[in-house]
């Protein structure tokens, strides 16, 4: 007995009991239904189900019947004959990488789009599926803040992806949007970790300058910072340095430093939807232990690793206790306390905006420059810097209706 496939393509306005009334209308012939799809845009309904109709003499009585149930809803189906080779050519592609490119703009127009869909065509990706991960988008924008994140899902084989994030980097600093391309696989489906720098990623200021500030030594902090910049100092040495322009200030200013410091935006809508979606946080910063504590208690953040300033008498003496945490330290914590959670690198997200959080950024399976500086944002796989921290939840492939969902409980 032959058979025939057939690509059922439906499309009008969506309506309750639609796809109940199509299936019902397969089953009666007994069709094998091979792939499904369905999507739904301002109310208007695109159904595609490719088909094997086992008796290919009942294909005829399959699409009358289709056309005569749909006849009521005032909708369109087309019909699509496949050839078995063609059948057989789409499955082999299955094997073919797949990745998901995450779009975040103030509200995407044409430009945007062509530009990011020409390019991973150029680089021989084909596109599955969109789907918007925010919520609908207002005419008119109340706040000033509106923002547009979608997900394209991709097929192919990409020969290099360095290129790939170049050429998607030009255009997003070109017509002012963020972008993510990730490799589809089980790891990104199951992210259990997130560690963030401190200064200036999860907080809005640098702690160091703003004691120096207080004890009236800003500027010598300031040229110490610039010679590490250049290159001329390695940041264990800075570091030292710079704190030992401190001695003699009194512990409370770093109270009072805590206190003051505001967090990012977006942190924390971030760090409450993570621990709700059942992730660890850690911070894991260059900075002092002292506010990343008062961070941790406000916040709720697992694991806290940064400097700590020698006191004495209620004085800061100009000495650090212990190790200093640079940027190849970051990186070892990391994945330190990915092997303590039982957690596999590739499940691990680091969160930074300085060169000193590149190692970390490299070292976990996600790496996310944070309003980087260029040479960050250049360096690392993916960049945010445009919107607020709470966008990080978009790349992990979260919706603006599950982020509300989780928190409103």
């Amino acid at each position: 007995m032959a058979s025939e496939i057939v690509l059922v393509n439906v499309s009008g306005e969506d309506q309750p009991g639609l796809m109940a009334m199509l299936t019902s209308t397969l089953a009666r012939y007994q069709v094998r239904v091979l792939d499904v799809g369905q999507a739904v845009i301002h109310d208007e309904l695109n159904v595609g189900l490719l088909v094997q109709v086992i008796d290919r003499n009942d294909t005829a009585d399959v699409m009358k019947d289709l056309q005569f149930e749909t006849r009521d809803f005032g909708i369109t189906v087309r019909f699509t004959p496949i050839s078995e080779a063609d059948y057989q050519d789409w499955v082999a592609s299955q094997g073919k990488r797949r990745y998901i490119v995450t779009l975040l703009a103030a509200g995407f127009t044409g430009e945007q789009l062509a530009e990011v869909t020409g390019t991973v065509h150029r680089f021989g990706l084909n596109i599955d599926s969109i789907r918007r991960l925010s919520g609908r988008v207002p005419l008119e924008r109340s706040d000033g803040h509106t923002r547009t994140s979608i997900e394209m899902s991709l097929r192919g084989e990409v020969a290099d992806p360095g290129a790939l994030k170049g050429a998607l980097l030009a255009a997003a600093d070109r017509l002012d949007f963020d972008f993510s391309v990730q490799e589809d696989t089980v790891y990104r489906r199951n992210r259990r970790l997130v560690a963030f720098d401190m200064d200036s990623t999860l907080i809005d200021a640098e702690v160091i300058d703003e004691l120096a500030r207080l004890h009236g030594v800003f500027d010598q902090v300031a040229a110490i910072t610039e010679r590490a910049m250049r290159g001329e100092l390695q940041f264990q040495d800075s570091f030292r340095a710079r704190a030992a322009l401190l001695k003699g200030l009194p512990e409370t200013a770093l109270r009072e430093v805590a206190d003051a410091v505001k967090l990012n935006d977006g942190a924390h809508r971030l760090i409450r939807a993570l621990k709700m979606f059942g992730y660890k946080t850690a911070i894991l910063s260059g900075g002092f232990q002292y506010v990343g504590d008062h961070l941790r208690d406000t916040l709720g953040i697992d694991y806290v690793h940064a400097n700590r300033l020698v006191v004495r008498d209620g004085l800061m003496t100009g000495e650090v206790d212990g190790p200093i945490v640079d940027a190849a330290r970051k990186a070892e914590l990391l994945l330190e306390i990915a092997r303590r959670e039982g957690i596999s690198r590739q499940q691990t997200i680091a969160i930074g905006d300085g060169a000193n959080d590149l190692p970390m950024l490299s070292a976990a399976g996600l790496g996310i420059a944070y309003h980087a500086k260029p040479v960050v944002k250049e360096s690392a796989s993916h960049a945010i810097s445009n919107f607020g921290l709470d966008s990080v939840l978009y790349l992990l492939g979260f919706s603006d209706r599950d982020i509300e969902t989780v928190l409103a409980e």
